[in-house]
Parts: structure tokens; sequence; C-alpha cells
């Protein structure tokens, strides 16, 4: 039976269960939003492209599944790009559907005409221009499979108006077997076991540096099994938050550029690293001469190009971090380490995440270790990026994986409230809170109409300190406190912004009302802000200057 390409979009949603599309219609597109009228699929209609993809990304990084989103040729598809850096910097699955102008007229200019394939490649796993519907059901189906085969990432089909309308008897979704092969080829395991098994088993020092592939990989579980079974501490990464319990005793909390302090020392003084799913990010490494220079490196990772890209390994191990850990397990043997865990304990005792307390004004790590006491650690929390991004990564201790969804390797601003939004669809029983700054919201902020028009109940925090809060900081620190355009010397009212809206707003500007501002959000059954203002003066420490070792860090004490 023929179907037109616009049909074949539908079935294909619905070959692979997709419960929810973000997306934005425009003329290009029209055919495939027909279908998307008469199929009863759950569309969510943003208020901007960069909404759709970003809460596409909220959606994938909350439940593991591939986000799907739709725009419309030029500016539509244009306003994507962005996501689509983000996802393929942070490995996320993503599959981006654009209408394009029709194959007559590619390359002559046309209206809304933008070549969203030839922009897309540097940011994409995959991306097709179908200029015939013979082809469309196979593009689609290689954009799944590829975007959520191996290492993650996005994956664009752009559909010419008239190949959407054109019909086709080719309706089976399948992949090419070459390509099939080659991506589960990537799940198989290379490398030496054995030498790295009894490299864990003498080490004296060891420690696990794990990275978001142990989350992407769903290996949370055999992570704390080989942290418990061999007795090694384990820091994390920012995208690597959540994979490990953060209040476990072996737990060292985040490393890098704005880490614990014995996090750093941990890395700087072992004798074996184990990086597991994790890539040797410069905000993780700082001057890489010097890091972990006393240790011998393990590095398991499905993706073979990180391998040694930056770091020389001794134990390159390629494949599935789930399958890997899997066939350590059993080999691997409980060592009591005294020496090691008594230097860890007198790191952490020296040196504990701490801020000061200042006349009743409200500090950012005491907002978020009160947050983290009320929802016990269990809520996903979405952050744009800077600042509070770095305050809700030290003060809030993820229990589970999924539940900390941030811009990791793009540093988008406006990631955050969008992703929340996502978030909250993919796991509408969970309480959804987006940590955002007063700069980075704004970003974003017109999906308060998305949040309204469909009754999302995601909590907007605001740590409101009238600056680009990190710029600033380095500005203060590094420039001779020349604030050069970081100041906003206006901004909106938030609580109003959020009633004109019709949904509720409070803000609250003394440590007394901490508690009452949190019981509020975790409260209301609607989308809501909560304006928090803080010192505009506040700095996120401990901090690695940019091109120092990490562990010449500076500290609120220094």
């Amino acid at each position: 039976m023929e179907k037109t390409g616009a049909q074949l979009v539908i079935d294909f949603l619905r070959h692979h269960n997709v419960e929810v599309v973000f997306g934005y219609p425009g003329g290009a597109i029209l055919p495939v939003y027909d279908e998307i009228f008469k199929s009863g699929i759950k569309h969510i209609l943003v208020r901007h492209e960069q909404g759709a993809i970003h809460a596409a990304e909220g959606y994938a990084k909350a439940t593991g599944k591939v986000g799907v989103c739709i725009a419309t040729s030029g500016p539509g598809a244009t306003n994507i790009v962005t996501g689509l850096a983000d996802a393929k910097l942070d490995s996320v699955p993503i599959v981006a559907i654009t209408g394009q102008v029709p194959t007559a007229l590619i390359g002559t200019d046309a209206f809304q005409e933008a070549d969203i394939y030839g922009i897309s490649i540097p940011v994409t796993k995959y991306n097709n221009l179908v200029r015939n519907v013979d082809d469309l059901a196979g593009a689609l189906e290689e954009a799944y499979f590829i975007a959520s085969s191996g290492r993650p990432g996005p994956a664009l089909v752009d559909i010419p108006k008239d190949v959407q309308t054109a019909l086709t008897s080719h309706t089976e979704f399948q992949v090419d077997p070459v390509i099939a092969r080659r991506y589960k080829a990537l799940n198989d395991v290379d490398g030496d076991i054995d030498t790295l098994v009894k490299a864990i088993n003498e080490a004296k020092r060891p420690l696990l540096y794990v990275g978001g592939g142990a989350i992407t990989s769903n290996a949370h579980l055999e992570v704390k099994r080989l942290a418990e079974s061999a007795n090694i501490p384990v820091t994390m990464t920012l995208m690597g938050l959540g994979a490990f319990p953060k209040r476990h005793p072996l737990s060292l909390g985040m490393l890098g550029m704005h880490g614990t302090v014995y996090a750093n020392q941990a890395v700087s003084n072992c004798d074996l690293l184990i990086a597991l799913g994790a890539r040797f990010d410069d905000r993780v490494t700082g001057k890489l001469e010097t890091f972990a220079s006393q240790a011998k490196i393990a590095h398991v990772d499905i993706d073979r190009a990180e391998i040694d890209k930056l770091v020389k390994v001794d134990y390159p191990i390629a494949g599935d971090l789930k399958n890997v850990l899997q066939s350590i397990l059993s080999e691997v043997t409980y060592q009591e380490r005294d020496e090691w865990f008594s230097q860890l304990l007198d790191w952490k005792t020296k040196h504990p995440l701490k801020y000061h307390k200042e006349n009743g004004v409200i500090k950012p790590q005491y907002f978020l270790e009160k947050l983290d006491e009320a929802t016990g650690g269990d809520a996903i929390l979405t952050t744009e990026v800077g600042q509070h991004q770095m305050w809700a990564a030290q003060y809030y201790h993820y229990a589970n994986p999924r539940s900390f969804l941030t811009s990791g390797g793009l540093g988008t601003m406006g990631f955050g409230f969008p992703a929340a939004i996502g978030a909250k669809f993919a796991c509408p029983d969970r309480t959804v809170i987006a940590i955002a700054g007063d700069g980075s919201i704004q970003m974003n902020i017109q999906e308060l109409g998305t949040v309204a028009m469909y009754g999302v109940n995601v909590k907007i925090v605001i740590l409101n300190n009238g600056f680009l809060g990190m710029v600033r900081q380095w500005q203060e620190m590094f420039f001779d406190s020349k604030f050069s355009n970081t100041h906003f010397t206006f901004n909106p009212d938030f609580v109003k912004l959020a009633e004109a809206y019709g949904l509720k707003g409070m803000k609250i500007t003394k440590e007394s009302e901490v508690e009452e501002g949190i019981d509020f959000i975790l409260k209301s059954d609607q989308g809501v802000i909560l304006d928090v203002m803080i010192p505009e003066e506040e700095k996120v420490f401990p901090m690695v200057p940019s091109g120092a070792s990490i562990y010449e860090m500076i500290d609120i004490d220094d």
C-alpha cells in the first residue's frame, strides 16, 4: 500500500512507540503537521524551536530513550542547531525532523531555504537530505538507529515539502545491514580485561573516575558493585553525577574545576585512575601534563576515538561500559587500603565544601542544602549554565542516575528550563525543578507559555544576583573587577511575569524565608517561579584557575 512521506513520518513515530514530540510548525513542514493533526500523536507546541530540541534533550536524558523534535525549514531548522551541538557533546540521542523547500527550489535561495544538511554536519552523528520519497523510511530508521547506538548523539532528517506529499510503496523501516553490523560491533569488548583486573587488585591507591557514559550505558549498578566489591573511592564528572550515590561513604563528589578539594587531591595522588565513560574534558583535567601524574590510567569507553585522544592510557578497554564491568566484577577482590582511606579522610576533614553565612541573606549553597533536605535528593534537577549550575552540582546529593540534567560539554544557557519541561513529560510522577540564574532563565523564558498551555508542573528556581554570575566571578578574580557588560541593571519582576502567564510566583530575600519558599514550590500543583535573591558577589569555590593543575585550587579561605 502506498503512503505519503508525511504519513511515513507518523508511522515511524508509532513504530518506535515515541510518546511525545516537541515542535513548532511552518510552511515547509505543514504536510507532516497535517498528519499529526489526524494521528493523535502527542505533540507539544513550544514557543521557540530551541525550546523544542532542549525539551527533547530533557526527555532523552531523563529516560534514556530517543528524544524527537520537529521544525520547519530555514530559521526553524537553524534555531535547533545549538541543541544539536549540545546533544552531540553530551551524547544525547535525538532525532530532529525538519521541513525543507521543494526539491526543485533547493539551491535557489528560495524563501526560508537554508542548507541545514550542510550546516548540521559537524554537530550530528547522522544527517540526510531526503530527495526521493522512496528513501525516506530508510533514512528515518537509520537516523533513529544511529542516534541510539554506540555512543548516542543527534541525527537530523531534512524532508523537502514535495517529498512529504509524494507517494511511495517503500514503507518498511529497515537499516542497511552493513551499518547495523558496524554499530552493533561497538558493544563488543576490545581490550585486556585480565591485565586491568590484576592492576585493580594490586593497586594501593586506586580511584574510579566516573563520567556520563556510566549513566548512558545504564551501568550505575555495576559501578556501585565495583566500588564496593573492590573497596575503591569514587569521583564523578559533572555529567556523571547520579551514577554513584553522592552520600555513599566511598563517594568523593565531583572532581575538576569546581570539584571538591579531596576529589582533586585523590586524582593527583592515586596510583591507578580508572576512567569509566569519561572523556578527560579540560574542565576535569586542568593542566594535562600534571593530571594524575602519579597514576597508571585505565580508560573504558564505547567510543574508541576518545581513548588516547587527550591522555595516554595504560589500560585501554573499548566497549559498552556495562558489559566491561560485568566482565570485571567477578574477578576483582576486596582490599582494605587503610592508608589510602586514612589520607582521603584527612583531606575531607581539612577541606570540606563550605561557605560563609552572612547577616541573614540567602546564600545559594544554603538554599540547595535545604532543597536537598526537603526532597531527599530524589527530585530531577535541570540547570542552565553558570554559578547556579555549579552550586547545584556541589550541594545537592543526587541519589539516582538521570536526576541531574545539565549542559556539560557545550555549556548552553537556555538549556535547563525547556529540558525540565521535557523531563516532566518523561517522568510525570517525579518532582522536576529547573535551577536557573537571572541571566540564563531569560534565554528561553518564553517557554512559560508552554508550561501554562499544557499545565506542566515544573518548579523554576531563579538564583537571582543581578549579574551574569560566573562571568562576573572571572572578571573580579582575573580582570581587576572590571565588570564589563555583566550587570543586569534591569530585570523583570519574575513573580509578575509568572502571573502574566496564569502561573504562581514568590520572591524571597532573607534566609528565614527559604523553607517557606521551598514549601511553596514543592506543594504547588502547577508551574511556579521562586525568585531567590542572593548576594551579587557570591562565588563558586573551590575553583581551579584556567590552565592550572587541578591540585592548585583556590578555596574560599584563600
